[in-house]
């Protein structure tokens, strides 16, 4: 990649999550509106990253599902609107990426690293130079205020605690 400002490419972006259910399944969805900007410095510790999230563009094609984790129970997207991450360093792994950063979610921010694979540079038909990242982080739901549970009869609980939060993205150089 080269030095410049780079902008989220959303048409051709996804950020997913999976999430245990009811101790047997996986609950998968991911967030329509996202954006993002990076700012690819002369080294890796002169480049930034921040992207903001809105909650209520949470998407798991399960509409009461959905209505249900945007309310109090979960993001509370009335209270608090978004989701957001800032890097806060990156470190070059095996030919791959740690990318750590200020998560928030519901007001209350942690650390993470998420494991990250760039897929490459390439100037697209139109002109536009374009680089993709595959990303991966599991984090503790529970650390960000989001406890909202069930018991099951047969034992164990509805939602699991770990989240595995994914990162397919595109990022477009600007002129």
């Amino acid at each position: 990649m080269t030095a410049g400002v780079w902008t989220l490419d959303p048409s051709h972006s996804e950020v997913g999550f999976s999430v245990r259910h009811a101790g047997i399944s996986k609950v998968r969805g991911h967030f329509t509106e996202v954006e993002s900007t990076l700012h690819i410095g002369d080294s890796l510790e002169a480049s930034s990253l921040k992207a903001t999230i809105q909650a209520a563009s949470f998407d798991s094609r399960d509409a009461n599902r959905d209505a249900h984790v945007k309310g109090p129970d979960f993001f509370d997207v009335e209270q608090f609107p978004t989701l957001t991450f800032a890097a806060t360093g990156v470190k070059a792994d095996d030919g791959d990426y740690v990318l750590t950063g200020d998560l928030t979610i519901r007001g209350i921010t942690k650390t993470v690293d998420f494991e990250v694979e760039y897929a490459g540079t390439v100037v697209d038909p139109f002109g536009a130079t374009r680089s993709g990242f595959s990303g991966k982080t599991v984090i503790s739901r529970k650390e960000f205020g989001l406890t909202w549970n069930a018991a099951l009869e047969a034992g164990g609980v509805l939602v699991g605690d770990k989240v595995t939060i994914t990162l397919d993205v595109a990022f477009v150089k600007a002129s």
